[in-house]
């Protein structure tokens, strides 16, 4: 049972179908949300995210997070209009600034990413305020433009806008011009105390407190009873980001010694062999630290610490074998 507002999160270790029947049942058990990511090239969000919002009726539907590169802001804005016509009030606009080496391998200059972030936001927020925009950033370009209903009736669409910000300058930006902060999985509570002061310093330049942001973290949860078999399932994950994102990790205390050991085995794209391969270097204290991994009670803990520093509302990611099990573990 938990004391605060949880939510749900699903990447692409699930089929769709699938997927659909876990946020029905988290909503029948008082979850708040579900966020669905980009994840990699594997799934795309806003597909996933339509299903859910049509198979459900309460809870929030938010993207956690889609990349500000790949989608003209303009068509970006449209796209949550149409989310919000399919679910009003209940969409949540997740945005962040992808990571190489993906980008780069497919054209994407992650150049100058907090001027393009505020650029982003500003557009989006504008046009799904019903507002007409002009503007000539550095990377938005848009003349006279607004979403041009013409077969419903014009409103302003409620669509809080969320950074998944990872660095402590994108922390602060979003602390300055954000709805809300989606905070990363696979980091430590430390990392989250450093977050909350960055968090803090940029809303202080818009005469805001950090309480006046939405503090939902990622949280990988693998749940069983089995405490060994909970650990190995989170271990991939765990694997996976080290080789990919090592930034992540080193920012949440990883020794550079077993990033550097785990790079020596891993490619981009990493096969599955070659993620098992390096799972064997990475030792149980490393996975408990990054991740809410064990038993029931011992997840709770985990997820509690998160809490404690800074987090207003887990995004639980389940990997361990019963996705059910783990709702019901922390259902309010």
């Amino acid at each position: 049972m938990s004391s605060y507002p949880v939510a749900l999160y699903l990447q692409d270790a699930h089929s769709v179908a699938d997927a659909i029947e876990f946020v029905r049942y988290a909503e029948q058990r008082g979850f708040d949300a579900v966020w669905q990511a980009d994840s990699r090239l594997v799934r795309e969000a806003t597909v996933p995210m339509a299903a859910f919002a049509a198979s459900t009726d309460r809870i929030k539907v938010g993207s956690g997070v889609l990349d500000m590169w790949t989608r003209n802001p303009a068509r970006l804005a449209a796209t949550f209009s149409t989310l919000d016509d399919l679910a009003p009030g209940r969409i949540l606009c997740g945005l962040g600034a992808w990571w190489d080496p993906l980008a780069s391998k497919v054209g994407v200059d992650r150049r100058r990413p907090l001027r393009a972030m505020r650029e982003v936001v500003t557009v989006v927020r504008a046009l799904l305020a019903d507002e007409n925009v002009t503007f000539d950033g550095d990377y938005v370009h848009l003349e006279d433009v607004e979403l041009d209903y013409v077969h419903q009736p014009r409103r302003p669409k409620d669509v809080p806008i969320y950074i998944g910000a990872t660095g402590m300058k994108m922390m602060e930006l979003t602390g300055e011009i954000a709805d809300g902060v989606v905070l990363n999985y696979l980091v430590s509570p430390d990392y989250n105390r450093r977050a909350m002061d960055a968090l803090a310093e940029g809303a202080a330049r818009a005469g805001r407190t950090v309480d006046d942001l939405d503090r939902p973290q990622l949280v990988v949860c693998s749940l069983a009873e089995d405490r060994a078999e909970a650990l190995d399932a989170a271990r991939l994950l765990v694997t996976q980001y080290l080789g990919q994102q090592p930034h992540i990790m080193a920012a949440s205390g990883v020794p550079d010694s077993l990033l550097e050991q785990v790079n020596a085995v891993l490619t981009w794209p990493a096969t599955m062999e070659q993620v098992e391969a390096a799972s064997a270097l990475v030792p149980d204290e490393i996975v408990q630290m990054l991740c809410a991994a064990g038993t029931a009670e011992e997840c709770r803990a985990k997820v509690d610490e998160y809490v404690a520093n800074g987090a207003t509302c887990p995004i639980l990611y389940p990997l361990g074998p019963d996705v059910a099990a783990m709702i019901d573990a922390f259902s309010p």
